[in-house]
């Protein structure tokens, strides 16, 4: 087969985060779990932002870092997600493509703002998002582009986009496009929670339709319904033939053809906000998979990008990840 022309298109939530530093208790008084996402509502993100101390503003969404960090890496990677016509759009629209990621979906003339991510950062680095996913709702199958699907190697789907309907036909046409052109498809389980609602519906696609999962030590232990990592491990190995598990400090695991193989965090100086670590893992893990790089390599670029992003504040690097590569 010829060498795709991408190497990563991503489908995703196009989401612009608002990150403050907060305290525990504050995240506790607005009852929210801590280090989870929380979905909420126009009204609920007006209430929560007023109640943010002074807060920085800066392009996000899960899977849209993930290829910004493939892009950084020096890989070719292309974005499908929502925007409205409106400021915080034509700022995601312009930091995607200004980190050299292609961005072509037509923003929404009208409907609900673009998305927004209120990040409550603790003392622990610990982010707590709460997100107003407006726009990013409005994503359709219209807005698959069926030429950057069909020529990219790999489909990375984000599993928020479970949530909203018209975006799980969205999904489910880049899977089928993908399939019929021989690529791989990638999902991120994304948040437990998010395993919560859609257990069974991502059980049942990575079963039939996915080659790469992306999950936590939570949300694949919740998803397998294990009792522990070490079984869910097995578990999610003998449905897919690769997973990528991340355990935060203590490192990650891959699961390549049912062989495990675990690989260290990369120590930091200081966590500062752990916003996109494993997006950034994912990052790292693609790039040297679709550059044919053995499986605990790829994972060691993931741990190199995800110890880059949670040194400072915000989901994307900061320095190019190209210059990880040694």
């Amino acid at each position: 087969m010829d060498r795709p022309a991408l190497d990563v298109v991503a489908l995703g939530s196009a989401i612009v985060d608002v990150l403050a530093t907060s305290t525990d208790a504050e995240v506790e008084a607005h009852g929210l779990v801590k280090g989870t996402m929380a979905l909420i509502d126009a009204d609920q993100a007006e209430t929560l932002y007023a109640s943010l101390g002074p807060a920085v503003e800066m392009s996000g969404g899960a899977a849209a870092n993930t290829v910004a960090g493939v892009a950084s890496f020096g890989g070719r990677a292309a974005f499908i997600g929502k925007v409205r016509d409106d400021q915080l759009g034509r700022v995601f629209t312009h930091d995607i493509r200004a980190v050299g990621v292609e961005y072509t979906t037509a923003p929404a003339p009208d409907g609900p703002p673009t998305g927004r991510s209120l990040i409550m950062v603790t003392p622990d680095g610990e982010r707590t998002m709460n997100t107003f996913l407006g726009a990013a709702v409005e994503l359709t199958a219209d807005d698959v582009d069926a030429d950057l699907v069909g020529t990219a190697a790999v489909a990375y789907l984000e599993g928020y986009l479970w949530d909203p309907p018209d975006a799980i036909d969205a999904l489910r046409k880049a899977v089928e496009i993908a399939g019929g052109a021989g690529r791989t498809v990638a999902l991120s389980l994304s948040d437990p929670l998010c395993v919560g609602r859609h257990r069974d519906e991502f059980a049942a696609l990575i079963e039939s339709d996915v080659d790469v999962v992306f999950a936590n030590e939570a949300e694949v232990t919740l998803l397998t319904g294990a009792s522990s990592f070490d079984e869910a491990a097995v578990a999610i190995g003998g449905t897919c033939e690769v997973a990528a598990l991340t355990r935060g400090a203590d490192g990650a695991a891959v699961v390549h053809r049912g062989e495990r193989i675990d690989v260290p965090a990369v120590a930091v100086t200081r966590v500062v906000d752990t916003t996109g670590a494993g997006d950034l893992f994912a990052a790292g893990f693609l790039y040297g998979y679709t550059h044919d790089l053995a499986p605990r390599r790829c994972a060691e670029l993931g741990a190199l990008a995800a110890a880059e992003v949670i040194s400072h504040v915000g989901g994307r690097p900061q320095l190019p990840l190209s210059a990880l590569l040694g």
